[in-house]
């Protein structure tokens, strides 16, 4: 019999980025909170996504500028790639954060209990034999690699992105199945690392959910990388090789390579943790929510990865999953909140170039029979683009204008080149604000920045262009 313990306002199931963020704003608005985890708090995206993943993308970057220093002036030698001391500046990274995390935890007062959780009643969680009592449960308990039938992970041959995580190696060749971000991620990493990389997608391509303009542009400069891609290509069987794998698509065609990166997306982490059993909706093994990250069980919530919402395409990212869990304290605590237009989310891939957007695609304009005007701007035109030697553009649709005025409410931004990553964030405050060209137009940039893209890409829009030619 499971020994109960006294209760608490909030019960957190998982300790990654929602069910923290949730615990941490709880907390901070009077809360008496427990945090549940089975490893170590911070969850996929410290531990095993997002951070070591772009650690690994700037080794790279530092590979590529050392290969290249010379076309700056600058004499030095390649000498190649170090995994260990790779693995160990990550991990370096991945410790310094957790800890600093840990920390914050505790000067919240909010309880850590380290172990596998289950839901047992819907104001309940069971942590081994311990029963922990709440007003409320936050179900947050995240997502994992995905394969497809029939595909055996054998972390050796056959991996998956948490073992590319633990490579102490670099592979001679790969075949990375899935052209998403993480497969997108990786094949750039490994190409900088020195590395034979072909990506087989089965969709027209590479980044589906990205502007069709992105995802051309990124496919040139793989090309020019020396990165292949087999586009509208279906996976039908993989096998052992004396010093590989030899992949075979349907239509007949084989890939060889030295290992095969099984890259098709990620799946909620929810079978088996009493979801079910206590009358929590569950779609394909996504806890079903609403607009607020509401369950149908009213005292159950649920962020993150792990949940599919009214709005589609419910993007699987560590700050929607801060978002959500804030949303969520706030919600429980009596605050006034409101639901998040998942559209108006950075979304951004670390690759060599970077590709970051907000807001809708042409491909989703045209679905929503809106009329619109684009500019697309180079980066051929940017001071510091050229200074870094970087190719690409700023892309941004905005609403046609009626009766001969400018342009309406910015639609979105997409951008691609290096480091763009760092400036999307002005396009979601462009995008979110229902900002029209001719606001930004206004705005005065910095120079030299890369962020004069975005005024240049308004100032053309509002029929002012500057350093650009229509």
């Amino acid at each position: 019999m499971a020994e109960g313990i006294g209760s608490y306002d909030l019960v957190v199931l998982g300790g990654g980025s929602g069910g923290y963020a949730c615990a941490l704003r709880a907390a901070e608005l009077g809360k008496r909170v427990a945090l549940v985890e089975k490893e170590k708090v911070g969850g996929t995206c410290l531990h095993r996504g997002c951070i070591p993943t772009k650690a690994l993308l700037h080794a790279a970057e530092i590979a590529d500028q050392a290969r290249e220093s010379t076309k700056f002036g600058i004499k030095t030698s390649f000498e190649g790639v170090e995994m260990p001391g790779v693995l160990s500046y990550q991990s370096s990274v991945v410790d310094r954060l957790w800890k600093g995390l840990q920390s914050t935890i505790a000067s919240r007062k909010i309880d850590t209990i380290i172990g596998d959780g289950r839901l047992v009643s819907p104001t309940s969680v069971r942590v081994n034999d311990t029963v922990y009592e709440a007003g409320h449960i936050v179900l947050a308990t995240g997502s994992e690699p995905r394969s497809l039938p029939g595909l055996e992970i054998d972390g050796t041959r056959v991996i998956t992105s948490d073992d590319a995580l633990r490579l102490d190696r670099v592979p001679r060749s790969v075949i990375v199945l899935g052209g998403g971000v993480i497969g997108v991620e990786f094949a750039s990493v490994w190409r900088s690392f020195g590395a034979d990389v072909t990506i087989v997608e089965m969709l027209p391509q590479l980044l589906p959910l990205e502007d069709e303009s992105s995802a051309k542009h990124l496919q040139r400069m793989f090309r020019r990388r020396g990165i292949s891609f087999e586009l509208n290509s279906v996976f039908e069987s993989v096998k052992h090789s004396d010093d590989g794998v030899t992949v075979t698509l349907v239509g007949g065609k084989t890939l060889e390579a030295e290992l095969l990166l099984v890259a098709v997306g990620r799946g909620p982490v929810s079978s088996g943790l009493g979801y079910e059993e206590n009358g929590v909706a569950i779609d394909r093994g996504f806890v079903v929510v609403d607009e607020l990250c509401r369950t149908n069980v009213p005292t159950i919530s649920a962020v993150g990865d792990l949940v599919t919402t009214p709005q589609p395409g419910h993007p699987q990212l560590a700050h929607v999953g801060f978002a959500e869990g804030i949303l969520v304290a706030e919600r429980v605590s009596g605050l006034d909140v409101h639901p998040i237009d998942y559209h108006g989310v950075p979304r951004i891939t670390y690759s060599d170039p970077e590709v970051a957007s907000v807001g809708l695609t042409s491909a989703q304009i045209a679905e929503r029979e809106i009329e619109f005007v684009e500019v697309n701007y180079p980066l051929g035109g940017n001071g510091k683009s050229v200074i870094l030697q970087t190719q690409g553009s700023a892309k941004v649709f905005a609403e046609a204008g009626s009766d001969g005025s400018g342009p309406g409410r910015v639609l979105g931004v997409h951008l691609v080149g290096s480091r763009v990553g760092e400036l999307i964030a002005e396009g979601q405050l462009i995008y979110n604000w229902d900002a029209e060209p001719s606001d930004v137009a206004q705005l005065i940039h910095p120079h030299p920045t890369q962020s004069e893209i975005i005024g240049e890409a308004h100032l053309a829009l509002a029929g002012k262009p500057l350093h650009f030619h229509a």
